[in-house]
């Protein structure tokens, strides 16, 4: 095994820091939204879900442990977005918001699952083989697509909010934030169909690392920064580094190659 492009190295290392960040402050991470506040043991499901982080973020970089540590990584955050995200979504159905937090969530669903698509044993194939190989990278690479059209809508929901977020230099700012949200929805359209995929998401994945840099960096950098900032800067990194995995992914598969020489994928023979 070897580190999977640039990304599966910074998106280990983010989970590292979000580990330890975790267990110093003994809450859960901006990773880890979601949790009802009246949830039972949940002090002991913020230090569990930043023991996860941190063993996974190490394990992640380790050759022994890789395949281990992206099934027990994407495995707790599809769970975690069952469970907390999507839940919400079918309370409330008709609020965009919620559809944004479950998109934040996919992102790093996608992520994790890319890894252990590449990194997935024997064992793993046999039991789960859908979720492994090129199939397994495309599913995320759907589960992300999915991800950009909740950012994009979210943009047009709330440009009032969105449009005091573009930098102070820019001009037109309300033009800026319905330009993004037209970004993420043509990424998420994109990738569904198959369309310049590869570039869509190495686009989207630019945009959300722009957005970190241009916006959070300065909003913390002035030494004035509220918990709510800092909570932004480090979900936002977290979900870039997770969308360079999924970039990353976009430039192994199979798939992905013959679409550039305009050829079909190779279809799994029968068995008899």
């Amino acid at each position: 095994m070897r580190i999977a492009g640039m990304g599966h190295a910074v998106f280990a290392a983010t989970l590292i820091v979000l580990g330890v960040l975790g267990l110093i402050r003994g809450d859960f991470t901006p990773i880890w939204q979601g949790a009802p506040a009246n949830l039972p043991a949940r002090d002991w499901l913020a230090c569990a879900c930043a023991v996860i982080a941190l063993v996974c973020g190490v394990g992640l970089l380790w050759p022994r442990s890789a395949a281990s540590s992206a099934r027990l990584l994407s495995g707790c955050l599809l769970l975690w977005m069952l469970a907390f995200k999507l839940r919400v979504v079918l309370l409330h159905p008709a609020v965009e918001d919620v559809y944004q937090g479950c998109g934040e969530n996919a992102v790093l669903v996608a992520g994790a699952w890319v890894l252990y698509a590449r990194f997935a044993t024997d064992g793993d194939r046999r039991w789960f083989g859908f979720a492994t190989g090129d199939r397994g990278v495309r599913i995320a690479q759907g589960l992300y697509a999915l991800a950009m059209l909740a950012f994009g809508l979210s943009h047009f929901f709330y440009v009032n909010l969105t449009a005091p977020l573009v930098p102070g230099w820019l001009p037109w700012h309300v033009a800026w934030a319905y330009f993004t949200g037209c970004a993420y929805l043509a990424a998420g359209v994109a990738i569904l169909a198959g369309v310049h995929a590869r570039m869509a998401i190495a686009l989207s994945a630019l945009q959300m690392g722009l957005f970190t840099l241009l916006v959070w960096v300065p909003a913390v950098a002035g030494g004035h920064a509220s918990p709510s900032q800092w909570s932004e800067l480090i979900l936002s990194w977290a979900l870039t580094a997770a969308a360079w995995v999924v970039a990353d992914s976009s430039r192994g598969t199979t798939g992905s190659r013959n679409a550039e020489r305009g050829l079909r994928a190779p279809q799994a023979p029968r068995q008899a």
